[in-house]
């Protein structure tokens, strides 16, 4: 008799490569292996992958700059271009939401236009897997708070990151939307020269690396395409993995200066890339975790982890030195 079960996750077969968290329904699934996958999830729930996943936020996980989305979209992009010489592109965003608000765009009118925002189908499942997958997701941009905030709620994703790192970005008491520098470069200076004199990502990754360090030794694996996502690149460390997006900025700083980066370099062009090669690593992570422990409940991983190992995973970037 056929039976029809509903669930979160699609379960691996002998020819699935990777797993989706979507909603599916499906008929003729051995109870048994049904029964695997919840033990296997209660086991991730305590032990964890040991997979700390960082990711870009602007082309990234959105297809677009999100800045550069709500003053097209909110009509005052010539003002923004006129701005933009003048100062940091942080002051001008922060001058942008000013000058907005005296025009009587209000902030329900800005998460109109962020819930908009295009974004490529495959991301959101690749995100619920990993988190799935028991890896620690969190966010490290130059954006800031309120957009990434809106948008991640409204793609129901927002619970799967721990953390995310990025300019602060506020509602004021006059209901106008204050954007400020992560590092306050009025005050003092990053001393960074890779990067922005508001942010730092090399920083940020140094002290989460520090924080890791008290829970045991943890893989990161970086995704990013912008300039500002090359100097947390060199503070990877063997055994990392760094996602660049190709033909982006990163990705040519990355070709133009592979000998300094320790990690193992993976590239992508778009979302569908991003999840085949995410999900891979992940896994290939967790079946030497598998190896190297020794712990006989990963026997779990009977939902077939065993064929991604042996699917072909694009070779990482080598560039003539």
């Amino acid at each position: 008799m056929n039976t029809l079960i509903t669930c979160d996750v699609c379960i691996y077969s002998t020819t699935q490569t990777y797993i989706l968290l979507d909603t599916y329904s499906y008929t003729n699934i051995s109870f048994s292996v049904l029964i695997k996958y919840f033990l296997f999830r209660v086991h991730l729930l305590y032990t964890m992958s040991g997979i700390v996943v960082i990711f870009d936020f602007d082309k990234t996980i959105i297809d677009i700059d999100s800045d550069n989305w709500v003053v097209d979209e909110l009509g005052a992009t010539d003002l923004f271009n006129q701005l933009l010489p003048t100062m940091p592109w942080n002051s001008v965003m922060d001058k942008m939401m000013d000058e907005l608000h005296s025009q009587g765009k209000t902030i329900e009118d800005m998460e109109e236009v962020l819930k908009r925002v295009p974004i490529h189908p495959r991301v959101v499942p690749t995100i619920k897997a990993a988190y799935a997958l028991g890896c620690d997701l969190r966010v490290l941009s130059d954006a800031n708070l309120f957009y990434i905030e809106t948008i991640l709620k409204h793609l129901g994703i927002r619970e799967c990151f721990s953390e995310i790192n990025t300019n602060p970005g506020f509602v004021n008491e006059e209901g106008k939307l204050r954007i400020l520098p992560y590092h306050d470069f009025h005050t003092f200076s990053h001393g960074c020269k890779l990067c922005p004199p508001n942010m730092c990502k090399g920083k940020i990754l140094e002290r989460i690396q520090a924080t890791l360090k008290a829970d045991g030794w943890k893989r990161i694996i970086y995704l990013g395409d912008g300039a500002g996502d090359f100097c947390p690149s060199l503070k990877l460390v063997q055994g990392d993995y760094m996602m660049p997006r190709k033909d982006f900025p990163v990705w040519d700083l990355i070709c133009k200066n592979r000998n300094l980066l320790k990690a193992e370099v993976h590239e992508w062009i778009d979302g569908e890339d991003l999840e085949q090669i995410l999900l891979k690593l992940i896994t290939i992570i967790l079946m030497e975790n598998k190896s190297n422990t020794g712990d006989n409940t990963n026997q779990l991983l009977d939902c077939k982890f065993e064929t991604i190992v042996h699917e072909v995973l694009p070779k990482p970037l080598c560039v003539p030195q």
